[in-house]
């Protein structure tokens, strides 16, 4: 069963909306999502703010979970942990993140995201994100 969902991020102001953040693709196997880069993601150097690269990640990581616990009857996911290794320096470009689910579990997931420059396809940055699934949304 695929779900389709529309982009929950843009639909009013979040945090992931101010970002730029895409989802270009969500499915319970995989999740696809892009970034335009501007100076308003960059930190005092120039270069991409460390925190943009897991933003990204759990973004995307999170979509994907979310819709892989909604198939299974829950009512989502969210990040509980995040250990992004950043690989490569960018300034400027489309970041492209692809995320794929490592484990999926009863109570949690843990998926990989690749984030790679849309210019030349080299890896900048690594991620593992640990996701809880939500039977309640009841916070």
């Amino acid at each position: 069963m695929r779900l389709v969902i529309q982009d929950l991020f843009t639909s009013r102001p979040t945090f992931v909306a101010h970002t730029g953040i895409v989802v270009t693709e969500a499915t319970s196997d995989l999740a696809r999502g892009r970034l335009v880069i501007d100076e308003n993601h960059h930190q005092p150097y120039g270069v991409v703010h460390g925190g943009v690269y897991c933003t990204l990640s759990e973004t995307i990581a999170s979509t994907g979970a979310a819709i892989w616990a909604l198939e299974q009857g829950m009512a989502g996911a969210v990040g509980v942990s995040n250990t992004t290794d950043f690989l490569r320096a960018t300034t400027n470009g489309v970041l492209i993140a692809e995320a794929t689910p490592i484990h999926r579990g009863r109570t949690q997931q843990l998926w990989r995201v690749n984030i790679t420059r849309e210019e030349d396809g080299k890896l900048a940055a690594q991620s593992q994100v640990r996701l809880q699934n939500v039977t309640d949304t009841n916070f």
